[in-house]
This record gives structure tokens, C-alpha cells and sequence, in this order.
């Protein structure tokens, strides 16, 4: 339960959205300078906070593909399926029900292969989506789960740009009460003690940027999983063009191998393909 509690924390997204094309138009505008030139090198802004027990992470980024074809995507949600799949700790996603009582029950656990009997299940409501000619929404929403967290929120919204991309903003948060707290102090004490994220909160004695830690980099950390994740399947949504998804998000992934490197290339993928192959059975 210890280590589930500390992974939910990557499949949880706040409900911040801006909520019209408006909205993130003028957000667009407002983080666009920071496209060029920033840590990432590719046009993204990523930004977390913590209060009030309640962690969340936003990252806004600029996606080269068009809005149709974003939006066609992301209402659907057997798509949010295979995004899901993507990260490490995710063991099983499937759709449950349909119409206006969708589900997705999602399993999540270790950095291996492992039975579904030891995975932790949280089910996330589907809401209806937003899909219109210039804007698109989707949330996920879970009352709780494992330990003491609750109110999860996974959201994503889109607009159009006039050069053919969209612009997308992608949002999680959670919200977690003394046992999680205890469990994610007894990793980050431990086996997380070196694990930072992007964003540098200060500069360190040789005049570097010193990178965030503790629960911000987790948040962090599983915000940009989950935005390499999106744009993978975007880049190969075929059923056939799984095994080069796979690859992609692991390669985006060592960019930042510094965040976000935990298991060998061979060792990701073959687990992955054991995942997929129990999808089909189960």
C-alpha cells in the first residue's frame, strides 16, 4: 500500500481547467516566451504546487498535430487506455460500462512485471467531454483511493493555433490525508532521497540551479510521464504502431534521464508487451 500510494500520485490530475478557447488562447500567450529556450528543449512549461495537503501539477505545451486530430483522440476514452499503459507503474487499464456511466479501471504497482492479485485498483468516472471547433475538455474524477488519498482529478483541454498545432494543457492533482503523508516521507527519506524534479528553486554553492525535490518532484516527475505519454500516442495511434509508442515514450523518457530513468530499455518494453498481452485476457 506504501509504494501504491506513492505511484497514484501519477495517474491524478487537478480540476484546473481554463474552460474555453479564450481562457487558453490567452494563456498561450502568456507562457509562449518560454517555448524557446528552457530546460526541456521542446516547447513546454510545466508548473506544481503543494497546499493544504492537496499536491497538483500543470504543463502546457505546444503539440505538433492538428486540433482535429488531438480532439478526435483525447474524448475518447479507451484512448486514455492506452496512454495510461504507457507509464511504468500502470499494470491494467480497460473501460467499463458506456454512454453517461463510463469507467476506467485502472490497476496500478510496481516497476515490474507482477499478478494483477498484487496491484491496486482505482476506478475513475468518465465524464462527458467538450468537442467543439475550437476547444475540447476531458476529465477522469475519483472520490478516493489507497490509504488516505482522495479527490482524484485527471483533466486535459485543448485549442487550436493558426500554424496547424494545438496548444494543450494537461492538469492532475490529489489530495491525501496522514497515512499517505507518513508513506510518501518514509520514500522520500529512503529510496526517492536523491530524485528531483525540473523546476530550480534556488541555485546551489556553485551557482547552479538546485531542482526541486520531496513531493514536488514527484509531482513533477510523473507530470512529464504523463505529458511524453500523451504525445507518444499522438504520434502512433494505430493498434499496430503499439511497439513503436512503447519505444518513443521510453526514449522521451532518457532525455530526462536524470527525473526519470528507473528500468532498463529491454526490461520496460518486454514488460510492456507481457501487460498488453493480459489486456486480451482478462
Amino acid at each position: 500500500l506504501v509504494c501504491v500510494c506513492l505511484l497514484l500520485p501519477a495517474l491524478v490530475w487537478a480540476q484546473t481547467q481554463l474552460g474555453s478557447a479564450a481562457a487558453l488562447q490567452a494563456k498561450f500567450e502568456a507562457v509562449k516566451s518560454q517555448f524557446d529556450k528552457n530546460a526541456f528543449g521542446r516547447p513546454l512549461v510545466l508548473e506544481s504546487t503543494e497546499a493544504s495537503g492537496q499536491l497538483s501539477g500543470n504543463i502546457f505545451a505546444l503539440v505538433d498535430h492538428p486540433f482535429d486530430q488531438v480532439s478526435a483522440a483525447l474524448v475518447k476514452p479507451a484512448v486514455w487506455c492506452d496512454v495510461l499503459m504507457l507509464h511504468l507503474n500502470t499494470k491494467y487499464c480497460a473501460v467499463r460500462g458506456g454512454g453517461a456511466v463510463t469507467t476506467l479501471a485502472v490497476s496500478v504497482g510496481r516497476k515490474f512485471d507482477q499478478p494483477l492479485s498484487d496491484a491496486q485498483r482505482i476506478d475513475f468516472v468518465w465524464q462527458p467531454p467538450v468537442s467543439t471547433a475550437d476547444y475540447m475538455s476531458a476529465r477522469l474524477s475519483a472520490d478516493k483511493g489507497p490509504l488516505s488519498t482522495r479527490d482524484y482529478r485527471i483533466e486535459v483541454e485543448a485549442t487550436p493555433l493558426p500554424n496547424g498545432k494545438t496548444f494543450l494543457h494537461m492538469a492532475y492533482a490529489y489530495a491525501y490525508g496522514t497515512a499517505a503523508r507518513i508513506a510518501m516521507q518514509g520514500y522520500l527519506s529512503t529510496l526517492g532521497s536523491d530524485k528531483v524534479g525540473f523546476s530550480a528553486k534556488d541555485k546551489d554553492a556553485s551557482g547552479q540551479p538546485s531542482l526541486v525535490g520531496g513531493v514536488l518532484g514527484v509531482v513533477e516527475r510523473n507530470t512529464m510521464r504523463y505529458y511524453l505519454a500523451i504525445d507518444a500516442y499522438l504520434d502512433s495511434p494505430a493498434e499496430a504502431e503499439l511497439p513503436k509508442r512503447l519505444a518513443q515514450w521510453f526514449d522521451s523518457t532518457e532525455r530526462y534521464a536524470r527525473q526519470l530513468h528507473e528500468v532498463d530499455r529491454n526490461d520496460y518494453l518486454e514488460m510492456k508487451r507481457n501487460e498488453y498481452k493480459r489486456l486480451k485476457t482478462q
